[in-house]
């Protein structure tokens, strides 16, 4: 047998077999739960952060979110914001005991103490 031969006939050989696929990674043990979850419902974005001045002189600070169904309140920049939420557009947000309505131009505030606050941007 001649080398050119030997050297084709090795060649050959080699490309005849596969190459060896190694998996390290294992089934994911949370597949079944993930697969079976309730899908998740992200929360609007905000879309505009307010600081209304009241016919009082007091300060209101209210975060606007999309949609109009959801807003943050706050009557001191320090406080912790109050989630007030609507069902649908267009009906009073409330929440914590404030209730309110308006847009990012002019709110009507109910405080939980009963009194109402008219503000303006």
């Amino acid at each position: 047998m001649t080398a050119a031969a030997a050297l084709a006939l090795s060649l050959g050989a080699c490309q005849k077999q596969k190459p060896e696929v190694i998996d390290t990674t294992g089934p994911d043990p949370m597949a079944s739960q993930l697969a079976n979850a309730a899908p998740v419902e992200l929360p609007p974005s905000m879309i505009g952060s307010v600081t209304f001045r009241c016919k009082d002189n007091s300060l209101a600070y209210v975060d606007f979110f999309k949609g109009n169904t959801q807003a943050n309140v706050k009557l001191k920049k320090t406080d912790t914001p109050t989630v007030l939420k609507a069902d649908k557009d267009g009906d009073p947000l409330t929440g914590g005991g404030f209730t309110m309505t308006g847009n990012q131009d002019n709110i009507k505030l109910t405080k939980p103490d009963g009194t109402t606050l008219d503000c303006h941007h």
